[in-house]
């Protein structure tokens, strides 16, 4: 057994806990607010996790956990731009001091 690996868990773990109870604080009240705190927590936690769990794991089960964590990595930031966006054309924002989305043009890709 790896006290390093076990440590790494409990600290990914402890990190998702925490994350968990900030989206629920009253002070994060709006949706760009949780979705900011949940799309920088649960990667952050997950890959402490997996770091830890390479110490007990194989080569070739590793290897797979290492993929999957570079898979997160890339594409987590596109899919949390993609939430921020659908938030904010689903209903008007008056906490904005510039909008640049207020336009109604959509960005081609």
């Amino acid at each position: 057994m790896s006290i390093v690996g076990e440590i790494l868990m409990v600290l990914g773990a402890a990190i998702a806990v925490i994350a968990g109870i900030g989206l629920v604080r009253p002070d994060f009240d709006t949706v760009y607010l949780r979705m900011h705190l949940a799309g920088k927590a649960s990667p952050v936690s997950f890959l402490v996790v997996a770091l830890g769990a390479v110490f007990f794991l194989d080569f070739a089960v590793a290897a797979s956990v290492v993929i999957a964590a570079v898979a997160m990595v890339v594409t987590l930031p596109t899919g949390v731009h993609l939430l921020f966006r659908a938030a904010h054309r689903a209903k008007e924002v008056e906490h904005f001091e510039v909008d640049e989305l207020s336009s109604g043009t959509v960005d081609a890709p």
